[in-house]
């Protein structure tokens, strides 16, 4: 499985950039839920593909939406149906933008720059920049070599502080002409972990690397939080905050869950969640002081949830209580 979703919030405004998979429906309700966003100035669906138009459902049924952007009114899909479904209980029509038009999200400005040309399918994507004082943000759907070249042709300004990779990291996006004309200092990549498709593709990684992009991907670090100030961003991860992104070739390069005999180690450049006790099955934050007493044999380094170890036999440290 895999999708995108992103969340902005700008001086208490706030625009929500597809939904993910009809499955990830309540995901994306209660986490409107956790932050408390009862109203989307603007919700995208960047075009009609279950895996971007999916959850829009679940954050309809909890947030009141102002505006609704998509490029198509028409789309043949349970997903797509339930959309405009739940837009319509609140009385809201979508609008398909125009390339060249601009919306206000509190102090930030939101130009639209696709599709120039309409047509289907992924390149029929809208891609939008946000600028926020000197930072920038670049989020192009699904969009692949084709609409890229328009845009390119169309002369808009593209340069980016963090730049959403196309199409999860596809061969089929993200183009050197492209990149090179973002010039991003970060890059977010949504993918599935251990998606059928291979994404993201080595041949982008290799590009973002060319271009000494720092990147973050959801499949190997969960949620992916971006705060600017105007002036420069910061990045937090949920797990594995400081792993190689770009050196990991694959959406199967690293695991997520228990690490076998042969995958122990004592790296310290690497972020995990517990380390674990495998003769006591006890399981403690790297921070805890029990963790330096351990034999090196009996260490182990997990990256998940406590219920995932605790489904797995072990029990939390008393001493640290995780």
């Amino acid at each position: 499985m895999q999708a995108d979703a992103a969340l902005i919030i700008c001086d208490g405004h706030s625009m929500l950039i597809d939904g993910g998979n009809k499955s990830d429906s309540s995901l994306i309700y209660s986490y409107l839920k956790k932050l408390n966003v009862t109203e989307l100035d603007y919700i995208v669906c960047t075009h009609p593909h279950e895996d971007h138009v999916g959850g829009l459902a679940g954050a309809l049924n909890y947030a009141i939406a102002k505006t609704a952007l998509c490029p198509v009114t028409n789309y043949d899909s349970d997903g797509f149906r339930n959309f405009v479904k739940y837009l319509g209980n609140q009385n809201v029509e979508i609008t398909v933008p125009n390339a060249g038009d601009v919306y206000g999200l509190g102090c930030a400005e939101v130009m639209i720059l696709g599709p120039i040309i309409k047509s289907s399918g992924n390149d029929n994507s809208i891609v939008l920049r946000i600028e926020y004082g000197q930072t920038s943000f670049l989020f192009t759907g699904d969009a692949e070599r084709e609409e890229e070249q328009d845009i390119l042709n169309a002369g808009y300004s593209l340069c980016s502080t963090v730049l959403k990779v196309g199409h999860h990291g596809s061969d089929s996006s993200t183009c050197y002409e492209f990149l090179y004309n973002i010039m991003p200092q970060y890059a977010v990549i949504s993918v599935g972990e251990d998606n059928a498709y291979g994404h993201p593709s080595e041949d982008v990684l290799s590009r973002l690397r060319d271009a000494d992009v720092s990147v973050y991907r959801t499949d190997l670090q969960g949620d992916i939080i971006c705060v600017s100030d105007g002036l420069s961003v910061d990045f937090t991860v949920e797990r594995n905050a400081n792993i190689d992104t770009l050196a990991a070739v694959g959406a199967n390069s690293i695991q997520r869950g228990m690490p076998s005999e042969d995958e122990r180690s004592t790296d310290t450049t690497v972020s995990y969640d517990y380390v674990l006790n495998t003769n006591t099955k006890k399981f403690h934050y790297p921070s805890c002081a029990s963790v330096n007493q351990m034999k090196d044999k009996n260490k182990q380094f997990f990256s998940g949830t406590r219920d995932e170890l605790i489904a797995n036999g072990y029990s939390p440290c008393g001493n640290c209580n995780p």
